[in-house]
C-alpha cells in the first residue's frame, strides 16, 4: 500500500474530532507506556489539548530519551540556497511564481565561492535548497554535488520532488540525506494555498519519501509548515507518515523539522496560530513516540527558543543561516524565502551550546564511509 492511500484511509477532519477529544486518562495511559513504545493512538493523545496540563512530565521524559540516545550533542548544519527561481504558486512562500523579485541560479564559481565561506567556518553538514523549477534539475544537483563533495562531509537537499531513479543516482554522488515538508496533509488547506505548479499535485507530493527511501538514500526528513491547518492534526499525520516510512523502509534514518510561517515577500495570508508552547508539545510528543527520529530546528525560531529547544528533544540546529542564493558570499543580493528569526552567527550558537554542556556536532559522517561500503559490497 503506497502512502497515498494510507493517508486516504484517515479523513482528516474526523481525525482532528477525534484528537481534540482525547481526555487526561488518556494522556496518562500513552505516557504510562513509553518505555514499551507509542502507538498512532498515544501519539494522538499526547499532540491533543489535553495533555497540555502534562507538559512538564512530557518534557522531562524528552529529555531524558533525548540524552539516553544522542547523548548531550547538537547536530548543526547550514543551508545552502542555490536558485530561488520557482514555478509554483504557493501563497505562503516568497519564491511564489507570481512576486515580481530578482531570480538568480547559481553556476559553478557562485557555488564554490558559497562554499568556501562555509567551509571556512567549520560548517560540514550543508543542506542544499531550491525553488521548484525545470530550469534546475537532476543534472544541476549532480553537478552541485560534485562541487561540494571535496568540502563536506554530509550533503543534503531540499529541493522539488524527483523520480526514484533521479535519487539513485544522486545517492551515487554523494547525497546522504532529502527533507521533504508536505507543508499540510490538509486536503483542503493543500488546495487553498498551492494554486498551480506541479507542488499542486498532492499524491506526487505524498508519494515521495517512499520513492526516497527506495532509492537508498541514507535519510528522509518530514514536516509540515505550521500555521496553514489545525497544528496538532497536521502533526499526527506526519506520525503516521513516518510510522509507515519506517515499516517499509527500516534502513533509512529519519528527521523531523518543526517550520512555523514567517514573513515573507507577496500577500499576507490568514495562518492558524502555533505558539512556541505548542511547538514544545510536539517536540516532545514526537520523542516519546520515537527514540531514533531526529528532531530539526532551524532559524526561523528566536535565539531565547532555540536555546530553551535543546532540552527538549532537539537534536539537529541550522545555524549562521542565509535564506537566499549566493547570501554568504555575496550578501543579499537577491530576496531571502522567508525571514530569519535566528541571526546569531555559528560562533555564538556553538558557545552557548557548550555552556549549557552540550557538545556542537559538525561532522558525523565522512565520504571515505561510503568507500568503505561499496568495497564491502564488491
Amino acid at each position: 500500500m503506497n502512502f497515498t492511500e494510507v493517508w486516504q484511509a484517515h479523513d482528516f477532519e474526523q481525525t482532528r474530532q477525534a484528537l481534540h477529544a482525547r481526555t487526561a486518562a488518556d494522556v496518562r495511559r500513552a505516557l504510562g507506556r513509553v518505555g514499551s513504545g507509542l502507538g498512532l493512538d498515544d501519539l494522538q493523545a499526547l499532540l491533543s489539548p489535553a495533555a497540555v496540563p502534562f507538559l512538564e512530565e512530557m518534557a522531562q521524559l524528552s529529555h531524558r530519551r533525548t540524552v539516553e540516545r544522542f547523548g548531550r550533542t547538537m547536530q548543526l548544519f547550514a543551508p545552502l540556497y542555490l536558485t530561488n527561481v520557482c514555478s509554483n504558486v504557493c501563497a505562503y512562500c516568497g519564491f511564489n511564481a507570481h512576486n515580481r523579485i530578482p531570480r538568480r541560479i547559481l553556476g559553478d564559481d557562485e557555488i564554490r565561492a558559497e562554499a568556501a565561506v562555509l567551509h571556512a567556518r567549520g560548517i560540514q553538514h550543508v543542506l542544499i535548497v531550491t525553488g521548484e523549477s525545470a530550469k534546475v534539475g537532476r543534472d544541476y544537483f549532480a553537478n552541485a554535488l560534485r562541487l561540494l563533495r571535496p568540502d563536506f562531509a554530509n550533503l543534503s537537499m531540499e529541493v522539488q520532488p524527483l523520480s526514484q531513479d533521479d535519487y539513485a543516482a544522486l545517492a551515487g554522488e554523494g547525497l546522504s540525506g532529502v527533507t521533504v515538508f508536505q507543508e499540510t496533509y490538509d486536503p483542503a488547506a493543500y488546495r487553498r494555498f498551492h494554486l498551480s505548479g506541479r507542488k499542486a499535485d498532492m499524491p506526487w507530493r505524498l508519494e515521495t519519501p517512499d520513492r526516497i527511501g527506495a532509492a537508498g538514500v541514507k535519510k528522509v526528513g518530514l514536516g509540515v509548515l505550521y500555521g496553514l491547518s489545525d497544528w496538532r492534526t497536521d502533526a499526527w499525520f506526519v506520525g503516521l507518515h513516518l510510522r509507515h516510512l519506517e515499516r517499509r523502509h527500516w534502513r533509512t534514518r529519519y528527521s523531523i523539522s518543526f517550520p512555523r510561517l514567517r514573513p515573507h515577500a507577496g500577500a499576507e495570508i490568514e495562518i492558524v496560530p502555533t505558539s512556541e508552547r505548542d511547538l514544545v508539545q510536539a517536540f516532545c510528543a514526537y520523542r516519546l513516540f520515537s527514540r531514533e527520529v531526529e528532531l530539526t530546528l532551524s532559524t526561523r525560531e528566536s535565539p531565547a527558543f532555540r536555546n530553551h529547544a535543546i532540552r527538549l528533544g532537539v537534536n539537529s540546529m541550522s545555524a549562521g543561516a542565509r535564506t537566499n542564493p549566493g547570501g554568504y558570499a555575496a550578501g543579499a543580493e537577491s530576496l531571502e524565502q522567508f525571514a530569519i528569526n535566528d541571526g546569531r552567527s555559528c560562533e555564538e550558537v556553538t558557545a552557548h551550546l557548550r555552556s549549557q554542556g552540550f557538545e556542537p556536532v559538525w561532522k558525523d559522517w565522512d565520504a571515505s564511509y561510503d568507500g568503505a561500503a561499496l568495497a564491502a559490497s564488491a
